[in-house]
């Protein structure tokens, strides 16, 4: 006989969550897991002694981890997601007649907090890690991705040269040949200082840039993930945003340029486990950032009882400074030089003494010693 289910809504409901999530699922093992307790005396000096009760930071912390864990950058999406999951509601010990904590609560309890309590949160969360066997420090992998800004390419403003802006009484759009005479979609607030202003590239840099900028009009337009057809071509020394003054312009193969930032990653090759990560200024090269990694990882692991014999790294993060670098702090470096390294100059015999000693013969009659210090 066939069946045919009618749903009517009940009235009253007899209903645990505990009991609707499987012994086995993520978040409920993630929940026995992880004691976030600490986070209250961390935070407790960036609350006041009287008014409204705030988001518990526990909460806070754990939502924080689930945008990351689900891909979600939206706080308004991670609302609507977590309401959505009863697993999720547990791990963050929602009840299903609760009401989740506003979107923009969770914003203005991100700006809260400075920087040194989400350090503080990610060298206990990789102790944690390091308790459970799962973090050898001996080898460590480094690299960087790209992180989209949250700033638009509509509101870049230009820079004035720095004699002049003081006097610069009114904000200067910059333009396009699309525009035609219209200004670009205007910021709501602008929120750099006078030196993210002003031009500080030499006479030189800004020539070079105006012939980008023609050779832009004629054919970059054209190019995949072009998506503002017959923009402008712009630079991080002539325009800036007032969104997000800190954020720089780059571009990667194959994409359209963007406002992002560039994030360094490091993670443990035992289990894959991150151990550092920092954001810096996307027009920065990864072989630039090497050392503040290295000086910061370094002691990160030291703290924790570690310690650090290889790193491992792509080619964008070789040069000859890097490698000294390394090998001062006894460091082993497996990156591969450019592809432009012809080796060195042919001829020379490494003699080992005290001292590095190279022989060079010179039409097999003369040699000469150098010294290489």
């Amino acid at each position: 006989m066939q069946g045919k289910k009618d749903y009517q809504e009940k009235l009253f409901a007899s209903f645990q969550l505990s009991e609707r999530i499987p012994k086995n699922n993520f978040y409920r093992r993630l929940k026995g897991a992880v004691d976030l307790d600490f986070l209250y005396p961390l935070t407790k000096g960036h609350y006041g002694e009287s008014g409204r009760k705030s988001i518990d930071p526990v909460v806070f912390f754990k939502l924080c981890l689930v945008g990351y864990l689900e891909n979600i950058i939206s706080d308004r999406k991670l609302i609507d997601h977590c309401s959505m999951r009863l697993d999720i509601l547990f791990f963050i010990g929602y009840d299903l007649d609760e009401e989740l904590p506003w979107h923009s609560t969770i914003s203005r309890t991100r700006q809260l907090f400075p920087e040194s309590v989400f350090g503080e949160v990610f060298t206990k969360a990789l102790g944690l890690c390091l308790e459970k066997g799962m973090v050898s420090g001996h080898t460590q992998a480094i690299d960087s991705a790209p992180v989209k800004a949250n700033a638009s390419m509509d509101t870049l403003e230009l820079k004035v040269p720095e004699e002049d802006l003081d006097e610069h009484l009114r904000k200067v759009r910059a333009l396009s040949s699309m525009d035609k005479g219209e200004p670009h979609r205007k910021s709501k607030g602008d929120r750099s200082d006078k030196g993210q202003r002003g031009i500080t590239a030499s006479k030189k840099e800004l020539d070079a840039i105006k012939g980008r900028n023609r050779k832009w009009a004629k054919d970059q337009d054209q190019r995949p993930g072009a998506g503002n057809k017959g923009s402008k071509y712009t630079s991080n020394k002539t325009h800036y945003s007032p969104t997000d003054p800190d954020a720089r312009i780059s571009v990667k193969p194959g994409k359209a340029r963007k406002l992002n930032y560039l994030s360094q990653l490091s993670v443990d090759t035992a289990h894959h486990v991150i151990t550092d990560i920092r954001a810096y200024h996307a027009d920065g090269k990864d072989n630039q950032q090497l050392p503040d990694i290295v000086k910061r990882l370094k002691r990160r692991l030291w703290n924790q009882g570690l310690v650090w014999e290889n790193c491992v790294a792509d080619t964008g993060y070789s040069s000859g400074e890097n490698y000294a670098f390394l090998e001062d702090h006894g460091i082993k470096s497996f990156i591969p030089p450019h592809g432009t390294y012809k080796g060195g100059p042919t001829g020379f015999e490494y003699i080992e003494t005290a001292d590095w000693t190279c022989n060079k013969k010179v039409d097999n009659q003369l040699s000469y010693i150098f010294k290489c210090v």
